[in-house]
């Protein structure tokens, strides 16, 4: 089950939620090859992150889960989000160069569904950086984050998903080494656990973030399927009669 899009943006109002932020940042522009011109298209609640790498591409757009929800962005400028099903995106074959996942491949319904239509749209040579929650790392024991909900991952899982679904996994790097608190204290502190972290124990990262790239060597089985989704808006008016129907008189 998604985290609704509200506790997400929430999250990242908070002191706890910007250090988060900083310290995946970090992680990502130590995976990022730089692309001129690229498409780009987050998937989840990826928008903190794309406003620091959409500077360099051609388009940048936000694809939020139709279960989580969507929010506008990006502020003050047309919008370029979209409210989506991750295994039925609204793009044609090999039409984006990247993809970004965050908060989502931990929420999938099917998770080999979502990466083979990712497989789908991106282009020949195309990447996928996916950030997910570590399954030993000590955020995805704590429900007081959005990373301690879904499914999280070890390294293994996620590197025998991706090889799976016809992606090669390349180069990865970890994330929030220090621990989920809301303490002030604890939080100056965290600049200092990450540098820790990274020597003394890398396996216990709060997020695993990894780079793979589409296989093009093995192809994906094609099949045809009607759409079995359908967007149903939350507040439809059904309609209320004014006056009550009298049976007739016999």
């Amino acid at each position: 089950m998604h985290v609704d899009i509200v506790d997400l943006r929430q999250f990242y109002y908070t002191m706890l939620g910007r250090v988060a932020e900083q310290s995946i940042a970090m992680a990502l522009s130590s995976v990022w090859a730089r692309l001129p011109q690229e498409r780009l298209v987050g998937l989840g609640y990826c928008t903190p992150f794309l406003d620091r790498f959409r500077a360099d591409t051609e388009r940048t757009m936000a694809f939020m889960p139709a279960g989580q929800g969507a929010v506008n962005w990006p502020l003050g400028e047309p919008s370029a989000t979209a409210l989506v099903f991750d295994e039925e995106l609204p793009l044609s074959d090999s039409s984006v160069d990247r993809v970004l996942m965050v908060h989502s491949l931990e929420f999938a319904e099917n998770p080999r569904e979502t990466l083979k239509e990712i497989w789908r749209v991106l282009a020949p040579g195309g990447r996928l950086v996916i950030v997910v929650p570590n399954r030993r790392g000590v955020w995805a024991r704590m429900e007081h984050t959005p990373f301690g909900s879904g499914r999280p991952y070890s390294r293994g899982q996620l590197t025998s998903l991706l090889r799976e679904t016809n992606f090669t996994p390349g180069a990865s790097a970890e994330a929030l080494f220090f621990p989920p608190s809301k303490i002030r204290a604890i939080l100056r502190l965290r600049r200092g656990f990450e540098r820790l972290g990274r020597i003394l124990w890398p396996a216990f990262s709060g997020v695993i973030v990894v780079e793979a790239q589409k296989r093009l060597y093995q192809g994906l089985p094609v099949a045809s399927r009607a759409s079995r989704r359908v967007f149903a808006p939350v507040l439809a008016p059904q309609g209320v009669p004014t006056t009550r129907v009298r049976p007739p008189k016999v």
